[in-house]
């Protein structure tokens, strides 16, 4: 019987929320929706869109390492934008961390997002 298991990273921001950092099932991982928040300090990095977009890569890569995977092992992500006019800032940071060989994505702006961050971003991995 495969069982749930709740991932919790000391490399990642807690958010004092009740949710997961992330959740895995058998070989596969779903993380949180992951924020510009500094583990260290638990703030929220108030920075450009390109700054934001490096902690919440820093924060998945940190969550996905404590549950087995990586960044290259991510089948499917999901950005949330404030303004898309941070597309492409956002893009830039994203190709660092996630390419060459992308995952599937979609990008959507939403009206707001928690604590008036520029950027969440949430994954889906694989577990080799």
């Amino acid at each position: 019987m495969v069982k749930k298991e709740v991932v919790r990273s000391g490399g990642a921001a807690e958010l004092g929320l009740p949710l997961s950092q992330a959740v895995r099932v058998g070989n596969l991982v779903w993380t949180y929706g992951a924020v510009p928040v500094d583990p260290g300090s638990g703030e929220v990095v108030r920075g450009d869109i390109r700054e934001q977009t490096r902690v919440v890569l820093e924060n998945l890569k940190a969550v996905l390492e404590d549950a087995g995977s990586s960044l290259d092992n991510v089948i499917k992500a999901t950005v949330y934008l404030s303004d898309m006019k941070d597309y492409e800032g956002m893009n830039e940071v994203y190709r660092e961390y996630m390419g060459p060989n992308f995952p599937a994505r979609t990008t959507v702006q939403v009206a707001r997002l928690w604590n008036d961050v520029k950027v969440e971003i949430e994954v889906v991995a694989l577990i080799p």
